[in-house]
């Protein structure tokens, strides 16, 4: 699909692709600003949701790769949570291209101001309490329920997926930090693959766009994790969040007002 964007759009969209990307190395949740970005520019939504699908592989897959071979994820654990998260996302997707493009304009900038109220109130979703708790076995049926849910939240929109995966995995796996993130990353990048193909068959993916965020996100990922250390979470926090917030309220204010 051919779309015609300002130069100073492009400039824009990969500022907040390298921020997206140093935010999600450190805490997770970059879609919150790469969405409402694109839809800021004047992306249609379902054509936001594929592009950024597209753009959200490049960091995950990364992130994911890096994480098994510092041995934080072990395949074969986790099995049944792989294919619960797949189906997952593909119901999710589905969902989406049941509703209205107008109703999805108005439901996004909602959904993306109340996750981020969430991770403001809740100092687990930013990783400031590194809880490590020892590592153990899962039941299938957790892995399936937490699997099938965030797998069809991704499908369906995925902005703060990453630190949804962390917090959720913590208290259900009784995992360590890095343990959960490397679950987080693996399993985010099995439903952005999955949404990609299902968005880039019915065409709702802009693919250099995509390509050009995905780039800007793998070099914000490389910065972000080499500052994670050096700066911390109560640096990251405030400035993420007001900017979450302030691209949401413009958003809501377009569709609403």
């Amino acid at each position: 699909m051919d779309l015609l964007l300002d130069p100073s759009h492009w400039a824009v969209l990969a500022v907040i692709g390298i921020i997206a990307g140093f935010i999600d190395a450190i805490v997770g949740g970059g879609g919150l600003l790469s969405i409402p970005a694109l839809l800021t520019v004047g992306i249609p939504p379902h054509l936001a949701l594929g592009t950024n699908k597209l753009a959200a592989c490049f960091g995950s897959l990364t992130s994911s790769y890096t994480f098994y071979k510092q041995h934080l994820f072990t395949p074969a654990l986790w099995k049944a949570c792989f294919f619960a998260t797949l189906i997952g996302s593909i119901a999710g997707c589905g969902l989406v291209f049941l509703i209205d493009a107008k109703w999805l304009e108005k439901i996004l900038p909602l959904l993306i101001i109340s996750i981020a109220i969430y991770t403001l109130l809740n100092p687990k979703a930013m990783g400031e309490k590194n809880i490590t708790v020892p590592k153990s076995r899962s039941p299938k049926y957790k892995q399936i329920s937490q699997g099938f849910i965030l797998g069809g939240y991704d499908g369906f929109a995925g902005p703060g997926i990453g630190a949804f995966w962390t917090v959720t995995s913590i208290s259900l796996h009784k995992l360590p930090l890095l343990h959960s993130c490397g679950l987080a990353r693996v399993m985010t990048a099995v439903s952005n693959i999955t949404a990609l193909i299902i968005f880039a068959s019915v065409g709702q993916v802009q693919w250099m766009l995509g390509l050009w965020m995905g780039v800007c996100m793998m070099a914000g990922s490389f910065i972000g994790a080499r500052s994670a250390i050096r700066f911390g979470i109560p640096f990251i926090k405030p400035i993420f969040i007001i900017m979450v917030l302030s691209i949401a309220v413009h958003l809501t204010w377009s569709a609403w007002v």
